[in-house]
C-alpha cells in the first residue's frame, strides 16, 4: 500500500493487507495522536487495509484561543 505521511512529508510503500493499528505500530506512531485516512475515508483502528490502498496518516493538531 502507498502510505502518505505528514510532518515531515514523505511517501513509503508498506506490504498489506494489515489492520490500521498494526500499520501504526510498524511505523512507531501512537494511534491516539494520528488520523488514518484510507482512499479518502477516515477509518478506525480495526479497519483492514489492502495492498492496493492509498493511506494518509495525519497528526492530530489541537489548538484554541
Amino acid at each position: 500500500m502507498r502510505v502518505l505521511l505528514r510532518n515531515p512529508k514523505r511517501e513509503i510503500e508498506v506490504s498489506g493487507p494489515r489492520r490500521v493499528h498494526a500499520l501504526l505500530t510498524k511505523l512507531e506512531l501512537p494511534r491516539e495522536s494520528h488520523l488514518v485516512i484510507c482512499n479518502g475515508t477516515l477509518v478506525p483502528s480495526d479497519a483492514e487495509l489492502a495492498d492496493d490502498d492509498v493511506v494518509e496518516i495525519r497528526p492530530v493538531i489541537s489548538g484554541g484561543a
